[in-house]
């Protein structure tokens, strides 16, 4: 009769056990989920931080010193070199260059070959683009890239 307890009782622990393991494996793998979600958020959160401190600073520079207007517009002088310059300091293509401006890159290489004059619209893009800086281009391509 001992032996049958002693059996009754092993087997009893045995179930007893594998039913705890059972349980506590999903409880791990949905801990796990949970911190990867979490770790996620916790990245998506920094970028969006990052992004909105920018487009803050952005809107401080933009208030502070808008765009010229087409009436000032005017005083802009154009020359072919100084698109050439422009592009090169930015170390950008005329892909990207032209998307800063809102124009094709063949409307760039003819400006840049004196082939072509831009319109006020477009000088007015050019001035604001020689405020900017290769990282605020960059910034800005990437913005662009999304809508």
């Amino acid at each position: 009769m001992a032996n049958l307890a002693s059996l009754l009782n092993e087997n009893i622990r045995r179930l007893a056990r594998r039913e705890i393991r059972a349980q506590t494996q999903k409880s791990r793998r949905l801990t796990a989920q949970h911190r990867r979600d979490i770790a996620a958020l916790k990245r998506q959160v920094a970028a969006l931080t990052k992004t909105v401190a920018f487009l803050e600073k952005q809107e401080q520079r933009r208030v502070t010193s808008p765009a010229p207007l087409p009436q000032e517009v005017k005083g802009v002088r154009f020359s072919a070199r100084s698109v050439k310059a422009q592009r090169a300091r930015l170390g950008l293509s005329a892909k990207d260059f032209g998307r800063l401006v809102g124009v094709v890159p063949l409307t760039i290489y003819s400006w840049e070959s004196d082939k072509s004059r831009p319109r006020a619209k477009q000088l007015a893009g050019l001035a604001a683009i020689r405020r900017l800086g290769k990282r605020e281009a960059r910034k800005r391509l990437e913005m662009i890239g999304e809508k």
